[in-house]
C-alpha cells in the first residue's frame, strides 16, 4: 500500500523441511456474511474546485524509508540470450506476438473521478484480470472495465456529470475504488470529511466460475482522516460473467488478526499487501500483519474461503483463517519460528489446471531475505539477501465447502541464486536539476515565471511557504525481495521477485530473479535472473498458459530509457528469454511524481512505483500490466493560464488544453498504466 513501511531485507537460514498443520491452535473457522451488493458506477458527490490544496494527500505518509540495497555483488553474464543466467540450449515454446494494447488506469482518472473527490496517489498498485471478453483493472483509487476485443471502457459514459472546477472531466468512464464498493468518497472537498481508505487492489477471473473477483484492503477513518485502526479485506464477486453489471460483496475484519509476541507486538493489526489465488474448491487471501502500535511483525494471515460460496452469491461464505506466526519452524538463526511473508497463492490458467490430490491442492511461494521473516519482533536489519525460496502447499480445500474446513498446510525450502534488496531505478537525468520537460519539480525550483497573479515564481501555485529549490530528477523506487504473482501451471509453479543484480560484473542495478518449480516433488525445474547492463527492471508479474508457455511483465527504466513497459517470454525449456519493451509501452518522460521531490513528502524522499504488477491468462492469449509514464507535457503547458498570458486548462498540471481534458496527467504526477494481449 502507500502508506505504510517496508522493513529491511535478512539473511535466514532454516531446516529443509516443516510440516505445519492447521491446527485449532493456530486456525479460526468463520461465517463471512454478504455485506451488499452493487456496480460499477459513481456514488454520490459534491462537484469539487479541483485546486491543489494541503488535502491533496491522504492521512499518513512514508513512516520511513525503504531497506537499503544489498551490499554485495550478485554477478551473472547476460549472454547472447539477453538473460537467464542458466541456459539449457533447448527451444524455447513461449515466443510471444503482440496482438494489441492500450493505455489502461492513470493519474488524471485518479484524481478527478467521482467529481474530484479524490486524493493524488502513488503508487497505482496494479489489479488486473480478463475473461469472459472483458479486462478488468484496479489501481489504487480507481476502477475500469474494457472490451478484450477494443480496448474501450465498457462502463457507462459518465463525462457530462463529472464535474469539477466547473467543467464535465472525461476520466474514460473510470470510477473511483470507494464508489465501487459502496463508500462515501475518499474526501469530500466542499467540507474536507473523509471517507474510508482503500487500498491494495487485486483482481482475478476464475474461469471454473465464471467469476471476476476483485479484492482491497479497507482503513476506516475518523471524519477528519485519522485512522480508528480497523481494517478488513473487501471481496467484489460479479454476479454473472459480465463485470458491468452487479456485483456481491463481501467484509473480512482483519483488525485483530495478529500474532502479540509476548506482549511486545499487541493488536489491533493492519492486513497489508492482500494477494488472491484460487484452486479447484477454494479462493484464498495472503496479507501481511503489522501492528499499529510498534515498529514489528506479526505474521503472514491465510485466508481461505469457498469458491463455490462466493461465486454463488451465498448469504455466508464459510472461510478458515491461518495465523503463520502460530506455526513452529524448526529452530533456526532466526530464531524459534519463521512466520510467512508474502506468501503469494497461485492462480492457474482455464480450468484444467488445478490440482486435485489430497482432496484439493493449492500453492504459494515466498521469499525469505525479508526481517519481517528473520526478526518479526523487531524488524531489526540484516544482511539483505538469501539463497533460499519457500514453497507452500495447502491440501484438503474441498473441506472448505463443508461447515467444518479443515485445511492443513506444509511448507519446503528450496536452495536457489542468491537474491538481494535491489537498488533504485535510474531515470535519464536521476540526480540533475529538473528540466521543463519534468514540469513538477521544476516548477518547486523556479522562481522567476511570472504568474497570473502578478507574483513570481511557480512554487507559489504548491506551497503556501517557500520551499528549498534544490529538487532533482529521482530514483524510482524499487520493490524490496518479497514474492511477486504466483502461477500454478502445466502441473509447476512459476514465480518471480526483484533482485540486485551486477550484469556483466559491472554496477549494481535492479533485476529480476525467476523460478519454475515442481511443488510435487519439491525440486526446482529451472531458475535464472534477467537484467541487463545499463537499464533498471522491477515488479514482475508472470503469466503461463495451460500449455506452459508465459510472459513475465515488468518496468524497464535506464540511462536512457524512461519508464516503460515491458516483458520477456518464459518456458520451462528454455527459461526466460530476451527482454522487449511492449509495443505502445515506451516511456515518453520522466516520472514527475510528487514522492519524488523533498518538499512534498520529505527528505529524503521515496519515489514510489507500482508495489505490483499483473498478469492475467485468457485462453491461448495473456494479458500484462505495468506503470510506465504514457505522456509528455511540457512547462508553459502544465502552467496554462496560471503562468501570465498562458491558456489552457483550469485545472493546473493536467495539461488538458482549452477544451479542459481529458489530461494526460495532474499537477502532482504523472504515472499510467499500459494493458498489453500476447499470444506465447
Amino acid at each position: 500500500m502507500t502508506i505504510f513501511r517496508r522493513f529491511g531485507l535478512a539473511l535466514v537460514a532454516v531446516a529443509a523441511l516443516a510440516v505445519w498443520l492447521a491446527s485449532s491452535a493456530m486456525a479460526d473457522s468463520r461465517q463471512i456474511p454478504i455485506s451488499g451488493t452493487g456496480s460499477a458506477q459513481a456514488g454520490d458527490f459534491t462537484p469539487s474546485d479541483g485546486a491543489v490544496t494541503q488535502d491533496e494527500f491522504p492521512t499518513g505518509g512514508e513512516s520511513e524509508q525503504g531497506p537499503d540495497p544489498y551490499n554485495g555483488t550478485i554477478s551473472f553474464s547476460t549472454g547472447a540470450g539477453g538473460g537467464p543466467s542458466v541456459t539449457s540450449g533447448k527451444k524455447a515454446k513461449s515466443n510471444p506476438t503482440f496482438n494489441f494494447g492500450f493505455e489502461g488506469l492513470n493519474h488524471y482518472q485518479q484524481r478527478y473521478s467521482r467529481g474530484g473527490n479524490q486524493f493524488s496517489v502513488e503508487p497505482p498498485d496494479q489489479g488486473m484480470c480478463a475473461g469472459n471478453g472483458y479486462v478488468v483493472e484496479a489501481v489504487n483509487d480507481v476502477f475500469n472495465v474494457y472490451s478484450a476485443a477494443t480496448g474501450a471502457s465498457a462502463l457507462p459514459d459518465n463525462t457530462s456529470t463529472n464535474i469539477v472546477a466547473g467543467f464535465p472531466r472525461n476520466v474514460n468512464h473510470t470510477i473511483d475504488l470507494n464508489s465501487f464498493y459502496g463508500y462515501a468518497p475518499a474526501i469530500n472537498r466542499t467540507t474536507g470529511v473523509r471517507g474510508p481508505f482503500v487500498t491494495d487492489p487485486s483482481c482475478l477471473y476464475d474461469a471454473a466460475t465464471q467469476r471476476f473477483f476483485v479484492v482491497a484492503l479497507t482503513l476506516n477513518t475518523f471524519p477528519n482522516g485519522a485512522f480508528t485502526h480497523v481494517n478488513h479485506l473487501d471481496i467484489a464477486v460479479s454476479q454473472t460473467s459480465n463485470p458491468t453489471g452487479s456485483w456481491n460483496f463481501y467484509s473480512v475484519d482483519v483488525t485483530n488478526d495478529g500474532t502479540n509476541t509476548g506482549g511486545v507486538n499487541p493488536g489491533p493489526y493492519l492486513g497489508d499487501y492482500p494477494h488472491i489465488g484460487a484452486d479447484a474448491y477454494g479462493f484464498y487471501i495472503t496479507t501481511n500483519a503489522y501492528p499499529w502500535c510498534c515498529n514489528g511483525f506479526s505474521g503472514e494471515q491465510i485466508y481461505a474461503l469457498s469458491k463455490a460460496q462466493l461465486a454463488a452469491g451465498a448469504a455466508s461464505v464459510t472461510m478458515q483463517h491461518i495465523d503463520t506466526s502460530g506455526m513452529v519452524n524448526a529452530p533456526s538463526d532466526a530464531g524459534p519460528t519463521q512466520p510467512g511473508f508474502t506468501n503469494w497463492p497461485a492462480q492457474s490458467p482455464g480450468t484444467s489446471q488445478f490440482n486435485l490430490a489430497n482432496n484439493g491442492t493449492e500453492y504459494a511461494l515466498s521469499s525469505n531475505a525479508a526481517d519481517e521473516a528473520q526478526n518479526p519482533v523487531s524488524g531489526a536489519p540484516g544482511t539483505r539477501t538469501s539463497n533460499q525460496l519457500i514453497v507452500w502447499t495447502m491440501t484438503n480445500t474441498a473441506s472448505l465447502n463443508t461447515v467444518s474446513p479443515a485445511v492443513s498446510i506444509s511448507n519446503k525450502i528450496l536452495t536457489v541464486g542468491q537474491y538481494g534488496v535491489p537498488p533504485k531505478q535510474q531515470q535519464p537525468g536521476s540526480g540533475t536539476a529538473p528540466t521543463t520537460d519534468v514540469p513538477q519539480g521544476h516548477c518547486i525550483n523556479d522562481t522567476t515565471t511570472l504568474l497570473f497573479n502578478g507574483q513570481t515564481g511557480c512554487w507559489r501555485l504548491l506551497f503556501g511557504g517557500e520551499p528549498a529549490h534544490n529538487e532533482v530528477i529521482s530514483r524510482p523506487d524499487s520493490n524490496d525481495t518479497r514474492m511477486q504473482q504466483v502461477m500454478y501451471a502445466n502441473g509447476k509453479l512459476w514465480g518471480a521477485l526483484d533482485t540486485a543484480l551486477n550484469p556483466d560484473a559491472g554496477p549494481q542495478r535492479a533485476g529480476i530473479a525467476w523460478y519454475i518449480v515442481n511443488p510435487s516433488a519439491g525440486s526446482i525445474v529451472k531458475q535464472g535472473y534477467l537484467g541487463a547492463a545499463g537499464y533498471d527492471f522491477t515488479y514482475p508479474a508472470i503469466g503461463v498458459t495451460a500449455s506452459g508457455r508465459g510472459v513475465m511483465a515488468f518496468t524497464a527504466t535506464g540511462d536512457t530509457l524512461n519508464p516503460s513497459a515491458a516483458y520477456a517470454p518464459i518456458d520451462a525449456n528454455a527459461g526466460v528469454g530476451a527482454w522487449n519493451v511492449v509495443t505502445g509501452g515506451t516511456g515518453a518522460a520522466r516520472d514527475d511524481g510528487f514522492t519524488s521531490y523533498k518538499s512534498q513528502v520529505g527528505n529524503p524522499p521515496r519515489t514510489r512505483w507500482g508495489d505490483y504488477g499483473a498478469a492475467a491468462v485468457d485462453g491461448n492469449s495473456i494479458w500484462i500490466a505495468s506503470e510506465y509514464i504514457a505522456h509528455t507535457c511540457n512547462y508553459t503547458d502544465w502552467g496554462g493560464p496560471f503562468f501570465a498570458g498562458g491558456t489552457g486548462d483550469n485545472l493546473l498540471g493536467t495539461c488538458g488544453g482549452a477544451s479542459h481534458g481529458p489530461g494526460t496527467r495532474s499537477a502532482l504526477a504523472n504515472w499510467s498504466t499500459r494493458i498489453s494481449k500476447l499470444t506465447p
